[in-house]
């Protein structure tokens, strides 16, 4: 079970080969940085969304209404509720990291303090583009290794001086 806002310490208990895969890695960069006491940094990001995205809710979303403004078609029950940070504040965190971090292996979470659901992200696209679609819902998870509620506990990257800039809800629009 997650603790939610998850810290960077929290056991990691991938659900998805994806998942696994960056758990790999993880532990790789990990040994690395201690056997050859190379300064590691280890981003974990939320979901990142903004201008040129080519993938994620939002996209997936707004292409959809794009192709069709009459339906909408939601994976899941639309009840996920989700970190989103807009791209700009996540290249000033990553940027943040660089200059600050100098020694270590570091694990840093990348996020907003914040959850925003699926349904909420359809209305808000819904309402900037103007459209009444009828929405329609693929039920269960929307994909597998999904999680339905995700939070990363962002206190390391502000003790670096790092703010959240842009609320999920003004990126979106």
């Amino acid at each position: 079970i997650a603790k939610i806002p998850t810290p960077e310490e929290h056991l990691l208990n991938p659900v998805s080969n994806y998942g696994a895969s960056k758990a790999a890695c993880e532990m790789m960069i990990r040994g690395y940085s201690e056997s050859y006491g190379m300064t590691a940094i280890i981003l974990r990001y939320a979901n990142i969304f903004g201008p040129r995205s080519n993938h994620g809710v939002a996209k997936d979303l707004f292409d959809k209404l794009m192709k069709n403004s009459k339906e909408l078609e939601i994976l899941g029950d639309g009840k996920q509720n989700k970190s989103y940070l807009y791209i700009d504040d996540c290249v000033e965190a990553t940027l943040i990291c660089a200059k600050k971090i100098k020694k270590g292996c570091n694990v840093i979470n990348v996020g907003s303090n914040s959850q925003i659901t699926v349904d909420e992200i359809a209305k808000i696209m819904i309402h900037e583009l103007g459209v009444l679609p009828k929405i329609k819902y693929t039920g269960g998870i929307a994909w597998v290794g999904d999680v339905p509620v995700m939070l990363l506990d962002t206190k390391k990257l502000q003790s670096l001086g790092w703010r959240q800039k842009i609320p999920e809800r003004e990126g979106l629009r």
